[in-house]
């Protein structure tokens, strides 16, 4: 990541590892993994959708971007759950999305669920903790940035551990 001022760059290197000798001389006669970097990180192995002739063992970019969406409704929460005295002590997302194939072999997103299981301290910051969910959703820079609706579904529990 660079920064100069309020605007951020994110640089990132793909490398397609699917050719099987013959390039791409036919749809089914290269393969579709590929190797995502960014330096300093680990690698992620990714790949197509299974649908689409891919490795089901890679992340595909549908996971991808319903991940970063989850991911930073995560992060997004934790920093505004500080902000309004929250305590969370356990989160955990099942998203869900929704993609439509058109016939011309294109298609898109028409949207994302995020289903946070949230765990809280105490009682008294349930109401605080299911409000936070709007403000995060503001502020998540990924769910600003896609064209079509991130809906939520959260559930608070109340951290029977917790003094």
């Amino acid at each position: 990541m660079h920064c100069v001022g309020m605007e951020h760059r994110y640089a990132t290197t793909i490398e397609w590892l699917g050719n099987r000798g013959t390039g791409t001389s036919g749809y089914r006669d290269y393969g579709r993994e590929v190797l995502l970097t960014v330096e300093g990180k680990h690698p992620i192995e990714g790949s197509a959708d299974r649908t689409f002739h891919g490795n089901a063992d890679r992340w595909n970019p549908e996971d991808m971007l319903v991940a970063s969406l989850s991911q930073c409704h995560l992060l997004s929460y934790l920093h505004v759950a500080v902000l309004h005295g929250v305590v969370v002590t356990a989160y955990v997302d099942h998203a869900v999305g929704e993609m439509q194939q058109t016939p011309d072999g294109g298609g898109h997103f028409v949207s994302v669920t995020l289903r946070p299981t949230v765990t809280v301290a105490s009682a008294d910051m349930v109401d605080a903790a299911l409000a936070a969910h709007r403000e995060a959703s503001e502020k998540c820079f990924i769910a600003n940035s896609v064209n079509f609706p991130v809906l939520h579904e959260p559930l608070v529990l109340v951290d029977t551990a917790s003094p």
